[in-house]
């Protein structure tokens, strides 16, 4: 099976590169991200987004304009913004300077400006969330963090950890920056989705976070939790109608690559906190109401006792 999806996967790739390359401006140049300097970088990335919109319109791109267009809307938070080729953007929900608790989400394959709408749903059901559920006087904040090249769902790099192990580093600047900004006390937690979990793995080591939380991962290229070399709690779920169960949890070499993922994480032998995600698909762990976002808050805010598991 693993060797008719490397297969596949290569030609598959192809129809991406048929699609023709979208201008959009460099990334603005920032000074040192800090509590005082928050709202002029947002400021700076909205008008990023907004040359990168003019860009794309005028390259009669429409769907690449709108969707920057959203992102330059007065309000939103943008720690970061990168509008050349797929896209990178790094958002905020809530006061990020005053928070005493971050949940950052860390996104899958195919999760790029185009369709970014969908991940910035994700993490307002959740920011949403904690606004109900966080008990007075704790303050919250959320990060959306598409700060990688996200694999293609049918693609030889979705199977190996090489995007991953790319990505590693920058999520790591990342909770660097964030406690700059809100403090080293503060409580993060990486929640992490699909091929997102294997980002988080392969950055897990000496990663400053207290906990992270694996949904619907394929397995994470690590054998165990302890082998994440983490001070953190991991955690893991899958919904009952999650079609990444029947992804083998094996690891093989083929042509040279490592292709696959290992344990699964929601087995005991990987020896995770295992919670209960109800019985969504491979895209609902952030549905309003669903029992999976009710636990991912719960870790959030730190009530690991109230976490429910199956």
């Amino acid at each position: 099976m693993l060797a008719a999806l490397v297969t596949a996967a290569v030609v598959f790739p192809l129809s991406a590169a048929v699609r023709p390359e979208i201008p959009a401006p460099a990334p603005a140049v920032l000074a040192p991200l800090d509590a005082s300097t928050l709202d002029e970088a947002y400021a700076a990335n909205r008008a990023n987004a907004a040359e990168a919109a003019r860009m794309a319109a005028a390259h009669h791109d429409r769907d690449r304009a709108a969707a920057d267009r959203r992102l330059a809307s007065p309000g939103r938070q943008l720690l970061a913004f990168d509008g050349r080729g797929s896209g990178r953007v790094t958002e905020v929900l809530g006061d990020l300077a005053r928070a005493d608790r971050v949940a950052v989400l860390v996104p899958g394959s195919d999760t790029g400006i185009d369709t970014y709408g969908r991940f910035h749903a994700a993490a307002a059901a959740l920011h949403a969330r904690l606004v109900r559920q966080t008990p007075a006087g704790t303050r919250t904040a959320v990060v959306a963090w598409l700060g990688y090249e996200t694999p293609g769902t049918v693609s030889t790099t979705v199977t190996t950890t090489g995007r991953a192990d790319e990505a590693a580093p920058h999520l790591r600047a990342l909770v660097r920056q964030l406690r700059a900004v809100a403090g080293r006390e503060t409580h993060v937690a990486l929640l992490c989705h699909s091929y997102g979990s294997v980002v988080c793995a392969r950055a897990a080591p000496h990663l400053a976070v207290d906990d992270i939380a694996l949904v619907g991962s394929p397995g994470t290229g690590a054998g165990s939790a302890a082998s994440l070399h983490t001070r953190a709690r991991v955690w893991a779920a899958r919904g009952g109608d999650d079609w990444v169960e029947n992804v083998p949890h094996l690891s093989a070499d083929l042509f040279g690559t490592t292709v696959g993922f290992g344990t699964d994480p929601v087995s005991p032998a990987f020896g995770a906190r295992v919670f209960a995600a109800g019985d969504g698909g491979h895209s609902d762990y952030f549905r309003p109401g669903s029992t999976s976002l009710t636990n991912l808050a719960r870790i959030v805010l730190g009530e690991t006792k109230a976490v429910t598991h199956d």
